[in-house]
């Protein structure tokens, strides 16, 4: 899996995309199988940060014009803030 670590999102998804025409060829072999099962787990390590830094970076303002974003998300915001 050391080598699936040095993809970005697009190949991952370009990877499991092709293994997915493969699949509807002919049937994957072990090999493949384990493959796809690591991209997999590797896509959804991508989508879980990508989706943590969004929420992260939100900010929640209701109809009056006042920031309601909840204390707990402001907190990791600026956390996240400062790393930068």
């Amino acid at each position: 899996m050391s080598e699936l670590k040095e993809l970005t999102m697009p190949e991952v998804i370009k990877e499991i995309n092709r293994l997915a025409k493969i699949k509807k060829e002919r049937e994957l072999n072990a090999k493949e199988s384990a493959y796809r099962e690591e991209l997999k787990v590797l896509y959804l390590k991508y989508f879980r940060s990508g989706f943590e830094q969004q929420l992260k970076s939100t900010k929640v303002i209701d109809a009056n014009g006042n920031d309601v974003t909840p204390s707990k998300l402001k907190k990791e915001g600026e956390k996240n803030d400062k790393q930068k």
